[in-house]
């Protein structure tokens, strides 16, 4: 009898052993976790197979909030939301965004048209399965305010419309400097007219300038799109992308040089590039006004009542 214990107790240490060695042996990682949804609160666990248990890791607050965890490539997460009444499981691959049941989150700018001479608004769908860091990087943007006021420099009709240098000269600066990691296509989303991609210059290069595509492009252009690592679409226009605010926006200087006579996107990065550069050598470019997450702002108001 005692031999039979001792038996199972070095067989028990042999496998505790073995698989610690496979822990070891899997690609340790840290991963970073964030909760995009407008208001709920997100408690994370980690799914134990082994015991068959369940350990919490943490709460993680809504609009942007975010928990690094150090795991190994293979482990499983879980969470719940009150709101879709369902618990969802995923194995994370380094970043990863918590919605559950919800496929996008709405944004909508407010802008100038005509050159400033009337406005309209654009309501932007915003996929963070299709491009993770893509869309948390635009919300974030989006709720620290740094698209407002910020100037519609390169309308070129056929093609793109891009924006995306902060009116503020110390804001751009900060956040020029805080490139994030390309994405990893969720799928093969083709590119189609209202498409939203961000317009980089190399492998990790994306910040804060965002293109959208106009309504008309070849769809020799469309497969180009997409090509270079950093261009994963990240949302869409809500809408006929023929009949919305981007075929109303000026587009008269054309593109950027040395394709056009539009503004040179190094210069609005000057300290005087909205103080002196744009009011003077392009007066009549359009503006977007504002730019926000939907459904968070009933709930702003709410809160200062």
């Amino acid at each position: 009898m005692a031999g039979a214990f001792l038996l199972c107790s070095v067989l028990s240490f042999l496998c505790a052993i073995a698989r610690a060695v496979a822990n070891e042996q899997q690609q340790r990682r840290q991963v970073t976790f964030v909760n995009e949804l407008p208001n709920a609160q997100i408690d994370l666990y980690w799914e134990n197979h082994e015991t068959g248990g369940r350990k919490f890791e943490d709460t993680i607050d809504p609009r942007g909030g975010f928990l690094r965890v150090d795991t190994y490539d293979g482990h499983e997460f879980s969470y719940d939301i009150e709101s879709d009444g369902e618990r969802h499981y995923f194995q994370p691959k380094g970043f990863a965004v918590l919605l559950g049941s919800t496929h996008c989150i709405q944004v909508r700018c407010d802008v100038t048209t005509y050159s400033r001479k009337s406005s309209d608004t654009f309501n932007i769908l915003v996929k963070p399965y299709w491009s993770p860091r893509g869309a948390s990087r635009f919300l974030e943007l989006v709720r620290s305010g740094y698209y407002d006021g910020v100037a519609l420099n390169r309308v070129v009709p056929g093609f793109l419309t891009q924006f995306g240098i902060a009116k503020d000269p110390t804001v751009r600066n900060h956040w020029g400097k805080l490139a994030i990691v390309d994405d990893l296509p969720f799928d093969d989303i083709p590119f189609q007219p209202g498409y939203l991609s961000y317009a980089g210059s190399g492998i990790d290069s994306r910040t804060t300038e965002i293109f959208i595509v106009m309504p008309g492009v070849g769809q020799e252009q469309l497969d180009y799109f997409g090509e270079n690592s950093w261009e994963t679409p990240f949302g869409l226009l809500e809408g006929n992308v023929e009949e919305s605010a981007l075929t109303k926006i000026y587009s008269g200087h054309g593109d950027m040089p040395p394709w056009g006579k539009g503004p040179e996107s190094s210069r609005i990065y000057d300290e005087d590039g909205y103080t002196t550069y744009l009011p003077n050598a392009f007066p009549l470019l359009d503006y977007i006004d504002r730019c926000y997450v939907v459904d968070e702002v009933d709930t702003d108001i709410e809160e200062e009542l």
